[in-house]
């Protein structure tokens, strides 16, 4: 899944997110969320079965009756920083003497649940991401017991298919929208089947209703969730839906919106697919399609289920079948086993792919997954480190020159609110998925603007706005140069 640092740019991939606050309930909770789109989307569940049980939300610690982490077990460094934020509250509570319950949710709860709860004693609940409907009941009994409670059973029915998300953090413009849950592909380095369980895929109705809702209420973006979406299956009336077919669904409900997914495993992304890109004009051209590695040997290793040759021929029919196609990654350094010439040959994939943007890692061994039960983590720490910085170096200077191409281009942006370095101007992400900052003028959030690039950093568009747009006039009138 595509870790986040905010609800929408992907940038510093451990820094939480905080509710904002809500009137309602007159019991107050505090709610951080760590790691991937589909945890706050986790987060505005919670918020909406904590709400119908008498609960607000605040963004004050200090104000809060409940202080629940949602967090995230996919790295090392993000399972570090909630500890750390745990031993402050739980030092602050002891300080202050206050009459407070201390939670965690997700994916850690699950997998450290002994440790959190009988051997540190640093939390009151655990609940895991398939549990969360029985939260009220938990914090009442732990309220009423003073023992900690605890539900981290894994479902193989539960979508939360029924449950209308509290969107407390949202923009107004854009929102995620879960519509499977758990992974069945058991990478070698992935803990999320063993915190997520199996997968399972959300009723078509209650997809395109919560989509539909989401329109009448404004919103101009879905990005649509699940670990693999390329996976997702549901049986409707007979008849089998899978995901080229739902996304074309989504993408008819209304001219205006535009619709976003993550993420897209390489094994499962179909020509259909790629074909609902390039014949619907708003299913953005862009696709998280995570490689890991650029070396088939170690992808055999990671048991991703494809060779770096079927990889790059799926780049090629994809830029074949949308020639306007954009690609980020997720990329690996230092995986078991690795060897110069293995690392080498992800540098040349990322030189012959030129993606956009990518997400790149040290290999950080997870207990209980395949590589940690069945490899040696055999790299040194500081050639990982060597490794990492030579991906990055390769990749920023990639995707600096490649939004230098831009430079000229007129690109239809969707504005989501004020550049975070100046209120004087707006930002918003094009079709492709680049950020992009131009002037405010008389522009809001929600309108779509055609912008003239300017100039650019590695990471982020500058233009000049030309004047307001739609979705459908733009679909209509030949691409601007």
């Amino acid at each position: 899944m595509q870790l986040i640092s905010d609800l929408t740019l992907l940038d510093d991939l451990d820094a939480p997110k905080v509710a904002a606050g809500d009137a309602g309930g007159t019991r107050r909770v505090y709610i951080e969320t760590y790691g991937c789109q589909m945890n706050v989307s986790d987060s505005e569940i919670v918020a909406a079965v904590l709400r119908e049980h008498g609960y607000g939300l605040t963004q004050d610690p200090e104000a809060a009756d409940v202080i629940l982490l949602n967090t995230c077990a996919i790295r090392e460094n993000a399972e570090q920083k909630v500890r750390r934020r745990l031993d402050v509250f739980r030092a602050d509570i002891t300080k202050r003497g206050r009459a407070l319950t201390l939670g965690v949710l997700g994916c850690m709860a699950e997998r450290l649940r002994h440790k959190l709860l009988e051997q540190e004693h640093l939390v009151d609940l655990v609940v895991g991401p398939d549990a969360y409907r029985d939260l009220p009941r938990l914090l009442d009994e732990a309220a009423d017991t003073g023992q900690a409670a605890v539900n981290v059973h894994l479902s193989r029915e539960e979508t939360y298919a029924d449950i209308a998300p509290v969107r407390y953090a949202t923009n107004g413009v854009t929102a995620f929208v879960s519509i499977m849950r758990g992974c069945d592909n058991m990478c070698a380095f992935c803990v999320v089947p063993f915190t997520r369980g199996r997968e399972r895929s959300r009723p078509v109705s209650s997809i395109l209703s919560e989509c539909a809702r989401l329109v009448e209420q404004g919103y101009k973006e879905v990005t649509v969730l699940g670990q693999n979406v390329n996976s997702y299956r549901y049986e409707q009336d007979g008849t089998l839906v899978g995901f080229p077919e739902l996304l074309d669904r989504i993408s008819r409900l209304s001219p205006e919106l535009r619709v976003r997914y993550s993420t897209s495993h390489p094994k499962d992304c179909s020509d259909e697919l790629l074909h609902v890109h390039a014949e619907r004009p708003n299913v953005c051209n862009y696709i998280h399609l995570p490689v890991q590695h650029g070396n088939t040997d170690v992808l055999r290793r990671m048991r991703r289920t494809y060779t770096r040759e079927q990889y790059l021929d799926l780049i090629e029919r994809a830029r074949r079948i949308c020639p306007t196609i954009s690609f980020s990654t997720d990329i690996i350094a230092g995986f078991c086993g690795e060897t110069e010439e293995e690392h080498r040959d992800t540098l040349s994939l990322l030189e012959t792919v030129r993606y956009d943007h990518a997400y790149m890692f040290m290999y950080s061994e997870r207990p209980d997954t395949y590589a940690a039960r069945k490899y040696a983590d055999d790299v040194p720490e500081a050639v990982k480190k060597r490794r990492l910085s030579e991906i990055i170096e390769l990749q920023t200077g990639i995707a600096l020159e490649r939004n230098r191409a831009e430079i000229g281009r007129v690109v239809t942006v969707l504005v989501e609110g004020p550049s975070k370095r100046s209120e004087a101007q707006l930002s918003g992400r094009a079709d492709n998925n680049k950020m992009v900052v131009f002037d405010r003028q008389d522009f809001r959030p929600g309108d779509y603007v055609h912008v003239r690039i300017t100039d650019c950093t590695s990471a982020t568009l500058i233009g000049e706005p030309l004047g307001k747009t739609t979705l459908a006039e733009q679909a209509a009138r030949p691409a601007m140069v």
